[in-house]
């Protein structure tokens, strides 16, 4: 992306403001740009498309969250070219400039009743292997943060692979998908379920039960929709 085209985003992506909640709440958008729209929201950052070149995605950091971005730009660049993860083209104080990729989100999946193969976790599997083999800790990985593409995985929002430990997430998610996706077979799944699903899950271990005590709990809500 040339820096004339990279200059013009930036300055029209000026009049949008992003602003982050705590409980792991998504970011809100405030202001417009005329010829962007938003494309993705999540808990730091929400990702817009511009009319005059599609093939990229500006994702606009909400204030306080520079280290997101920091962190972010420099495992894109330790990265470098993998067919499981995007690319990142460029940044300013604020944003980083990413490929767009194609496909809905494995979220969008279950609200869609699309079908999401054992393809596709077997290559999140391929994907937190590469990470680890340079060097970084595959984390954060959650069905907002996983597209499915022909039937395969891409992996999105890469912050958080320098941080230390294991937070489990794709390890009870696999697990999930293993144990109870058949109970869904490829029916929509109403939003509010999903996110009442969502906020128990950052709710469920202070509360010292086990996940298969949380995954009990919402299969029940699972079966009671079917």
């Amino acid at each position: 992306m040339n820096d004339e085209r990279w200059q013009l985003a930036a300055q029209a992506l000026a009049a949008v403001n992003v602003t982050a909640h705590p409980n792991n709440e998504p970011v809100t958008i405030t202001g417009t740009a005329d010829g962007f729209r938003c494309i993705g929201v999540g808990t730091d950052a929400a990702v817009f498309q511009a009319e005059k070149f599609p093939e990229y995605a500006f994702k606009v950091y909400a204030e306080g969250k520079s280290d997101k971005l920091e962190a972010e730009a420099a495992v894109y660049r330790q990265i470098g070219d993998s067919a499981y993860f995007s690319t990142c083209y460029g940044r300013d104080e604020r944003m980083l400039v990413l490929k767009f990729e194609q496909g809905p989100t494995l979220f969008d999946c279950l609200l869609q009743g699309i079908f999401v193969p054992e393809q596709a976790i077997a290559d999140v599997e391929t994907a937190r292997e590469y990470i680890r083999g340079i060097g970084l800790n595959p984390r954060d990985i959650h069905l907002k943060n996983i597209l499915l593409q022909n039937g395969r995985a891409k992996l999105l929002d890469v912050s958080e692979y320098i941080q230390p430990g294991n937070d489990f997430r794709w390890e009870h998610l696999k697990k999930a998908y293993v144990e109870y996706y058949p109970i869904i077979d490829g029916k929509p799944v109403p939003f509010w379920l999903l996110d009442t699903i969502r906020k128990w899950y950052h709710q469920w271990n202070r509360y010292s039960a086990t996940f298969e005590e949380f995954m009990r709990i919402v299969s029940k809500q699972l079966n009671y929709r079917k």
